[in-house]
């Protein structure tokens, strides 16, 4: 199949267009500079110039293509303090790819997340996220009008992902606990830490992508979690037995001086299955769990001195 894909040279991206390639399919990646331009063209893909706000331009390459995985999201604009915004451009990418691929029986993936799916028990794909039009909420609606589109035609599916997709070269939450770590001189968990992440090795997440394009059911979901839940403190351990650094509890008021933007999600807790998902497109994840992932030291690299 030819694949168009958004967010093809970031963290899921970049590790999805070779296991498509490698998988016999055909991949466009959506670039908007020419360093993501010429990573896809060494990555075999066929580069397609523009963003998420170039609606033509990602109307004519879904119609072009046998199925669209979109990844992209505006993380910089979020993260700058307009996660609304960010996420209403998300929309209108999602409703424009959906309207260029209706009726004609593609795959249309959507990469979304497990967070607060089901708090105080462990949550399964048959969950769905509350939406009560707060902005973040709204990628959640999202994630439903993708759904919605399995009535129109099209193959739709959302992937669920862990948050922490981790890896050699993450730049996520685990290299921000290793930063804090390093940097405040302990390794920190909130109250007793026994709250728990779930989390999937980012080669196992692409896996699991290229499995939905081939094979997932309209209107399925499906948990990119290879690890149901991976406790705080545990992570905390292995961050401090690396770094030398005593490791201790810091309490939830003192959160977020001591975790910055991260002490928001640090206390969440967490339980996902990806059961159904493991049945239903038979995905088993092959690579290292988490605290095996940071045990292998990639995390703990000194970082480059700054000129």
């Amino acid at each position: 199949m030819r694949i168009f894909v958004t967010g093809a040279s970031g963290w899921i991206g970049s590790a999805l267009v070779p296991e498509l390639i490698d998988a016999g399919h055909e991949v466009l990646g959506l670039a908007r500079s020419d360093a993501s331009a010429a990573a896809l063209t060494e990555a075999g893909a066929e580069v397609v110039r523009g963003t998420v706000d170039d609606l033509d331009t990602l109307r004519d390459a879904a119609a072009a293509s046998d199925g669209v995985v979109h990844l992209a999201f505006k993380h910089d604009v979020a993260f700058s303090g307009d996660f609304q915004g960010a996420a209403e451009a998300d929309r209108r990418c999602v409703d424009t790819l959906g309207e260029a691929l209706a009726g004609t029986g593609r795959p249309f993936l959507l990469a979304s997340g497990v967070a607060g799916l089901a708090p105080g028990r462990r949550a399964t794909e048959r969950d769905m996220p509350t939406v009560d039009g707060s902005p973040v909420s709204i990628r959640s609606a999202t994630a439903q009008a993708v759904l919605a589109l399995a009535s129109r035609g099209v193959r739709s599916s959302v992937v669920r992902l862990s948050p922490t997709c981790h890896g050699d070269g993450d730049n996520g939450f685990m290299a921000t606990l290793v930063a804090t770590a390093r940097a405040k001189g302990v390794s920190g968990y909130l109250g007793d830490g026994t709250n728990h992440w779930p989390a999937v090795h980012r080669l196992d997440a692409a896996r699991l992508f290229r499995l939905a394009v081939e094979k997932a059911p309209a209107g399925s979901v499906l948990h990119g979690v290879a690890e149901d839940g991976v406790r705080i403190r545990d992570i905390a351990e292995v961050i401090g037995r690396h770094l030398g650094v005593p490791v201790t509890s810091v309490a939830p008021e003192a959160a977020a001086g001591h975790f910055g933007f991260l002490a928001g999600f640090l206390g969440m807790d967490a339980r996902v299955s990806s059961d159904l998902t493991r049945e239903l497109v038979g995905w088993e994840p092959v690579h290292p769990g988490l605290l095996a992932d940071l045990d292998e030291g990639h995390y703990f690299r000194t970082p480059a001195p700054t000129a």
